[in-house]
């Protein structure tokens, strides 16, 4: 019997949630979704000019996310042990709250809450936290040429909406990992600790912190 039904994993851009999330399924068998941005149009044109085009790529990103999870995530598959997604559906309004203001945001924000109950809720959501200085290191090894415009400033109120959202909404399991001083990815030694950490502690509902 496996200790999540339903396992999320985030973070901040370049926090390495995609990494680790594939590294999760495969070693325990899970069922994995993993966010669909690549082939997004707006996405480019965002960083390129975010004023023009951040009402539109939040939109965009909202009817994604919802319509992925309800196509892989209600439907029961027999022959995986869990599910862990490298995405929650918050992830929306945690960057709209970064990217809008004013009417535009408010907007956004209705049509968040009528679609947001429909979804299921993670048994864990699993926070991955780093600096920013680390961040804008992983996002400048990856080499995606769209997000070279990305900034500092701009990761960190990227940060403060998901604490801002963890905050707000007490009754989710959040597990806050500071992995400030591991690297999961380039020290094969650092895993295991990230593993044990989600999977061999128990948690209550609300913010747990762990410094690894």
């Amino acid at each position: 019997m496996a200790k999540y039904n339903y396992l999320v994993i985030e973070g901040n851009i370049g926090a390495g949630k995609t990494t680790l999330a594939s590294r999760i399924a495969s070693d325990f068998n899970a069922r994995l979704i993993l966010e669909k941005f690549d082939d997004n149009p707006f996405l480019p044109k965002f960083y390129a000019d975010p004023l023009r085009y951040s009402f539109p790529l939040e939109l965009s990103f909202l009817a994604s996310r919802y319509k992925q999870l309800k196509e892989e995530l209600i439907p029961m598959d027999l022959f995986k042990t869990f599910t862990v997604a490298d995405y929650y559906f918050a992830k929306s309004l945690i960057f709209a709250a970064t990217t809008l203001t004013g009417d535009e945001f408010n907007l956004y924000r209705q049509l968040f809450h009528i679609i947001y109950g429909m979804l299921p809720k993670p048994d864990l959501y699993v926070y991955l936290h780093l600096n920013t200085g680390r961040l804008i290191e992983n996002i400048r090894k990856r080499g995606r040429p769209y997000e070279e415009p990305i900034t500092e400033e701009y990761l960190k109120k990227i940060q403060d909406n998901y604490f801002l959202f963890f905050k707000q909404n007490p009754e989710n399991k959040y597990l806050v990992i500071d992995i400030n001083r591991i690297d999961f990815v380039g020290h094969e030694e650092h895993y295991p600790l990230i593993v044990d950490t989600i999977f061999n502690r128990d948690y209550q509902p609300g913010i747990n912190k762990v410094i690894l």
